[in-house]
């Protein structure tokens, strides 16, 4: 069955504490604001601030106007230049590493210590393929003169096939995971990975924090990033309660803890069944009254998808706050799918007005399938595709298919 999301008041409890009550609309100010999205002037500056206002930014191979992580930079900064995106990633010294937060993310290089718990977890671990592979003591060997990619390190696929890992892109894998190589560098989209001694600052690499600490530490960080979020959201930023990056952790102990030291304010969020929690300067902030109008990538921290819950959206969190329910489909069959390949969400005025499917055709930026949830959006709708249309050097938009087909023609002529 189903679960039912329609969205409700919630209810008055006379036995309770009382809590602060937000309606969804300033629940949405509160998470734009949170991310980085609102134009106000504590809104992130640079790729540095953005990455560490949203305290993770998700990696993703597949790349249709940009890569995921150009994205989410653009969507916050505007259209810099993409040179400067990447050199705000990855710099040297190094200003982040990669590591599972969310899922595989770039972090700030600041955060190294808090995620010593899950490197030792993960180190501790049996390997039994690895036991004694002579991999690993070549790789070891290699590093000794400098930093190396998965090519210099033996190759990254046995045969064509995205998961067709050959034996060292495999062990260099297993070594990033337990801490015994660490990526702080790509170079044209290949990972190069060092010595963690090399590339992380001796304060922060000598830091080791207890795995409460950091529980505490990325709760606390996970809420200041959200804004407002259930006790599921915070946990799922951080991937706190998921089994494979935690298994054999008292993760549900740890949480809870964590929760119950963090400070945070407890409220309720209109039609949300669950309590929400914030932090209180989330709450004292002057709610802002202008936002970016944007496309937002679906890895983008706005919308990221987590755990399903029973039959429930695979992004329950996106329905909850913006009343919409987005689909991801690259891996679904062309003829099947709903939206289209890499659909992107349409922020404008603190909310997701329509999402679009782009491409690119030469100097042309394709909208190949628009669907505006409010027709009256069809400006913002053109706003935000001719500034993504410059940003990736495109000097043209065509529209191919539009939803509702009554407003084709109008935002046809908005695109000029």
């Amino acid at each position: 069955m189903r679960r039912d999301y329609t969205l409700r008041m919630p209810r008055p409890s006379s036995t309770k504490k009382a809590h602060a009550q937000l309606s969804i609309d300033d629940a949405r100010r509160i998470v734009i604001r949170a991310q980085g999205l609102a134009l106000t002037a504590d809104r992130p500056k640079t790729v540095a601030e953005v990455l560490r206002r949203t305290g993770a930014v998700q990696l993703d191979t597949i790349s249709v106007l940009a890569r995921s992580h150009e994205l989410v930079a653009y969507a916050r900064l505007g259209a810099i230049p993409r040179a400067t995106v990447e050199a705000g990633y990855w710099a040297e010294p190094a200003v982040a590493f990669e590591y599972v937060a969310h899922a595989n993310c770039i972090i700030p290089i600041e955060d190294y210590p808090w995620f010593a718990f899950r490197r030792d977890h993960l180190a501790a671990r049996s390997w039994p393929s690895f036991a004694n592979s002579p991999v690993l003591t070549e790789i070891r060997a290699r590093l000794r003169d400098g930093p190396i990619t998965t090519t210099e390190a033996g190759g990254a696929r046995k045969t064509a096939g995205w998961w067709n890992w050959s034996e060292a892109k495999q062990a260099i894998e297993l070594m990033c995971a337990r801490g015994d190589v660490v990526c702080t560098m790509r170079r044209g989209w290949k990972r190069v990975y060092d010595l963690p001694e090399r590339a992380i600052p001796a304060d922060l690499l000598t830091r080791r924090p207890t795995v409460e600490e950091s529980y505490a530490h990325l709760v606390k960080q996970a809420a200041r990033a959200l804004g407002v979020g259930t006790a599921r959201d915070i946990a799922n930023y951080y991937m706190l309660l998921t089994s494979y990056v935690g298994r054999g952790l008292e993760r549900k102990r740890l949480f809870d803890e964590a929760m119950a030291s963090s400070g945070l304010e407890q409220v309720e969020v209109e039609g949300w069944d669950d309590p929400a929690f914030a932090h209180a300067d989330a709450l004292k902030a002057r709610a802002p009254r202008a936002f970016r109008t944007t496309l937002i990538s679906p890895f983008d921290s706005l919308v990221w998808a987590e755990p399903r819950v029973g039959g429930g959206p695979l992004r329950a969190r996106t329905l909850r706050l913006f009343g919409y329910d987005m689909l991801f489909e690259p891996y679904v069959p062309k003829e099947k799918r709903v939206h289209g390949y890499f659909t992107m969400p349409v922020l404008a005025g603190g909310r997701i007005v329509g999402h679009v499917d782009p491409a690119r055709e030469g100097k042309t930026l394709v909208a190949r399938n628009v669907d505006l949830h409010d027709p009256s959006a069809v400006e913002d709708m053109a706003i935000a595709l001719r500034e993504a249309a410059a940003w990736v050097g495109c000097d043209a938009v065509r529209v191919d298919r539009v939803q509702p087909r009554s407003v084709a023609a109008e935002l046809k002529r908005a695109l000029g």
